[in-house]
């Protein structure tokens, strides 16, 4: 299959093609439609309609491909499918066990100081306690991978979250852009969970940065969506400014894509890391690309004015969505933090 055929796929069967705009939506309408939407996607994964090869599988293309399909259709929904396809690859990677068809993953490793989840050992098991933040599809997901803190260090958990021992707290999604993504905190109460990996795997495993990577995908495709009313702009104006933004977004978006073609096919030529460079090609990545973004976001607007931002609700909802997911990238401190891999990459790493 070519990468044309799985972006073709993806947009084809992607949530939200062909919708139309909605007169209004509100926050608890945004989440249940987006989980509706991907409760659909997981279950196109699961009959094999709608394919998302592993990272360094040799179609990494293929993979970030069908993440921008889905996310240029719909931001929030991507992020919901985007963790679930991460947490497949997690899975496979680290030997957990294996996903049963009809359950939809996350994975929910945010790991602010301001809250804390705690993992306790219990017979031949594990349970998990606390408050755990940015739990993205807290109501939809069925299964989650978990960052929590042992006594040995952080380690990794599957645990099943569709369960009354998971609560999430209302009121700490707040979000307009990515309402849909449903990403509040979720407090544990003494939930059975099952180790995957050692201390501190998740974050040592060349899949990491691969994942990262993924993400960055993902908000290619939300720039793509953004920009389309940039082109129906230039298409129906004859402006020459109209014009010249339009041609500086090509040329940024033409470059996103070429780097992450570039990256996929670096991580299929070296799946495991052997050379070192996957987390300085994930930063790389991640910070040109959400570079990228911010200039659509800026050039779009200047060139189109308010009117698409208040006549146009799925412009608006682009727009909003794609400025809260690229922040998902934190601005100097990310780049601060290339800047040491490549000064001082002994420091580091």
């Amino acid at each position: 299959m070519t990468d044309k055929t799985v972006a073709s796929e993806a947009a084809a069967h992607a949530p939200g093609h062909g919708r139309p705009a909605q007169d209004g939506i509100t926050p608890d309408q945004a989440r249940e439609e987006s989980a509706a939407r991907f409760a659909a996607v997981v279950g196109l994964i699961d009959d094999g309609k709608l394919e998302f090869p592993l990272p360094g599988s040799g179609r990494t293309a293929l993979r970030l491909a069908a993440l921008r399909s889905v996310a240029e259709e719909d931001l929030c929904v991507a992020r919901l499918v985007e963790g679930h396809v991460d947490a497949l690859a997690i899975l496979a990677e680290l030997g957990g066990p294996p996903p049963r068809p009809g359950r939809r993953w996350g994975v929910w490793a945010a790991e602010p100081p301001s809250a804390t989840l705690e993992a306790t050992r219990l017979g031949d098991g594990w349970v998990l306690s606390g408050l755990k933040p940015y739990c993205s599809g807290a109501r939809s997901c069925t299964d989650a991978l978990v960052t929590a803190r042992t006594p040995e260090g952080r380690r990794l958990f599957a645990v099943a979250v569709d369960t009354p021992r998971c609560t999430p707290v209302d009121g700490t999604w707040q979000a307009v852009g990515m309402a849909g993504s449903d990403t509040p905190d979720v407090h544990f109460d003494q939930v059975p969970a099952v180790a995957v990996g050692d201390v501190e795997s998740y974050v040592r495993r060349p899949g990491f940065a691969h994942g990262g990577i993924g993400v960055a995908a993902c908000w290619y495709g939300g720039a793509l969506a953004v920009a389309h009313a940039l082109r129906h702009a230039a298409a129906h104006r004859g402006d020459p400014h109209t014009d010249a933004h339009l041609g500086a977004v090509d040329v940024q978006l033409h470059a996103a894509r070429a780097v992450l073609d570039q990256a996929a096919a670096e991580i299929d030529a070296d799946p495991f890391d052997s050379s070192g460079q996957a987390g300085l090609r994930a930063q790389r990545v991640r910070a040109f690309v959400e570079s990228v973004c911010s200039e659509v976001l800026t050039r779009v607007g200047r060139a189109t004015g308010a009117g698409p931002l208040c006549h146009d609700l799925r412009h608006a909802r682009d727009v909003a969505d794609l400025t809260v997911y690229i922040r998902q990238h934190h601005g100097e401190r990310d780049l601060a933090h290339l800047g040491a891999l490549l000064a001082r990459p002994e420091e580091a790493r």
